[in-house]
């Protein structure tokens, strides 16, 4: 198992229909795209990219109940279906607002600095290095996130 699908599914262990986000395509999203031709290269890093950011977002929004995080995920995963370029400029494009509210009064921890940091860098990778290095980075922060911790002070 590659480790953007295994950020997939440690991003989503916790959401009640995972199925729902981790479609076969959108697992095997890294697999295609090195198997990708020429041609098709730029679309199958695309989804690479919209796969490790849904991630990347998801953890965030299960680390701080964030509504606004939960809606860009449910956009990238929209997203994740086009069958383009084009289509996903036009599905992010139509999505917009979700992302701009996503960065309004948004409080985080360090926590939450760290995701929203390696969310941007996914955004910003431009080669399948810079992706490799994002995806094992999230991959790694994925496993160490106490997810328990707002719950343990409800308790209190």
């Amino acid at each position: 198992m590659s480790a953007y699908e295994e950020l997939l599914r440690e991003a989503f262990s916790r959401v009640a229909d995972p199925a729902r986000f981790l479609s076969p395509s959108t697992l095997g999203a890294y697999s295609d795209f090195q198997r990708a031709s020429t041609n098709d290269l730029s679309f199958r890093f695309e989804r690479v990219r919209l796969g490790t950011a849904m991630s990347i977002l998801q953890l965030l929004a299960d680390l701080g109940d964030h509504d606004d995080s939960r809606n860009v995920v449910d956009a990238l995963n929209r997203a994740l279906l086009a069958r383009s370029i084009s289509e996903i400029d036009a599905a992010m494009h139509k999505e917009a607002k979700a992302f701009e509210r996503l960065y309004t009064n948004l409080y985080v921890n360090e926590e939450g600095e760290l995701l929203l940091n390696l969310f941007e860098r996914t955004l910003d990778a431009d080669s399948q290095p810079l992706m490799d290095s994002t995806i094992q980075e999230a991959l790694q922060l994925a496993r160490e996130l106490d997810f328990t911790r707002d719950d343990d002070e409800d308790d209190d």
